[in-house]
């Protein structure tokens, strides 16, 4: 009996780091949500991050868990998961989104998390751990995801460009400044639909693992969702401005109608990918969009200097997280 509560606490305990990590994923990509909005001025930062925060829980209403399923079942062995590798692979995501959000730096935490449980399960079992697969696909859109937003952020800037060709630029401004607030509520459902289930992901091969959960069951339990998206959602609403700043005005300077173009290129990304169950980051789609708008003006419009650190970090985010991950698993084996 005293096994089993021990058990039961040490569960209770990851799962309470996991919502850790999703609050923090909330706050880390809550510039992702509201950057363009804010920084164009259609929307004050305490109500961006509200208006961010409540379009993020609405998306456990419309998204099905097939990101949740690809994390949980498609990135390392499921045979090979306990408490130990699920405490080293958050170790490793919430590590590397401290010293990101520290400087500044718009790295995924999507990709932080993959890369958390990459290293823990290196650690634990080897190369023979990891399911080839499903990470050629995350890693795939690693390059795909920016390049699609930079495609589509640019396109619908360009044809908004030749549509409003003879429109005054203060009748522009002045209904780009509304629809900007579609194309950011769906930038973050978006981002709600992608994200949040990546901890779901988490938390549910935690349980399978554990017992608490049945391997064959097709959803994991409803509290793991709501708390996910609860706890993302609340994330977001406390904002992380320092990344804010970086997003919304270092790459590149928005108006309303760049900022439409650019989350509404990002959102429809987001949407294939949710659809598809991929894991991608929206730190890059975003990034990519923001970058193709802003090409569109000119190339000098664009910080290429602060997006190439951007990109450099993209790069490290695996395998850095993945070594704090292989650390945390290490210490876990002590502590737990």
């Amino acid at each position: 009996m005293h096994s089993i509560q021990l058990a039961l606490w040490t569960v209770a305990l990851l799962v309470a780091v996991a919502l850790i990590f999703d609050f923090m994923n909330g706050f880390h990509d809550a510039a992702n949500s509201i950057a363009t909005v804010v920084s164009t001025g259609v929307l004050k930062p305490h109500q961006a991050v509200a208006f961010a925060a409540g379009f993020n829980v609405v998306a456990y209403f419309i998204f099905h868990l097939k990101v949740a399923a690809t994390v949980g079942k498609g990135t390392i062995d499921p045979g090979i998961i306990d408490h130990y590798v699920v405490f080293g692979a958050l170790v490793g995501a919430i590590g590397w989104n401290i010293v990101t959000w520290y400087y500044g730096i718009p790295s995924s935490s999507s990709h932080a998390l993959i890369g958390g449980l990459v290293g823990s399960a290196l650690a634990k079992s080897g190369w023979d751990a990891l399911n080839v697969d499903g990470l050629a696909k995350t890693i795939a859109f690693i390059f795909v995801s920016p390049l699609l937003g930079f495609v589509l952020g640019s396109l619908f800037m360009l044809l908004v460009s030749w549509f409003f060709f003879r429109t005054p630029p203060s009748r522009v401004d002045r209904h780009f400044r509304r629809l900007q607030l579609v194309s950011a509520s769906l930038y973050s459902l978006g981002h709600g639909g992608n994200d949040a289930q990546k901890t779901i992901g988490i938390i549910w091969m935690l349980l399978i693992a554990t017992g608490y959960a049945s391997v064959s069951a097709d959803a994991p339990p409803t509290w793991v969702i709501a708390g996910c998206y609860v706890s993302m959602g609340l994330g977001t609403l406390f904002g992380g401005w320092r990344i804010v700043r970086t997003m919304g005005q270092r790459i590149t300077r928005l108006k309303p109608v760049g900022g439409f173009c650019a989350e509404t290129g990002g959102a429809i990304t987001l949407f294939m990918a949710s659809w598809l169950g991929i894991p991608v980051s929206t730190t890059h789609t975003i990034t990519g969009a923001i970058v193709g708008v802003g090409a569109t003006q000119k190339l000098s419009a664009v910080r290429w200097g602060v997006a190439g650190n951007i990109v450099w970090a993209w790069i490290l985010t695996i395998p850095a997280s993945a070594a704090l991950a292989a650390a945390g698993w290490w210490l876990g084996q002590r502590l737990l």
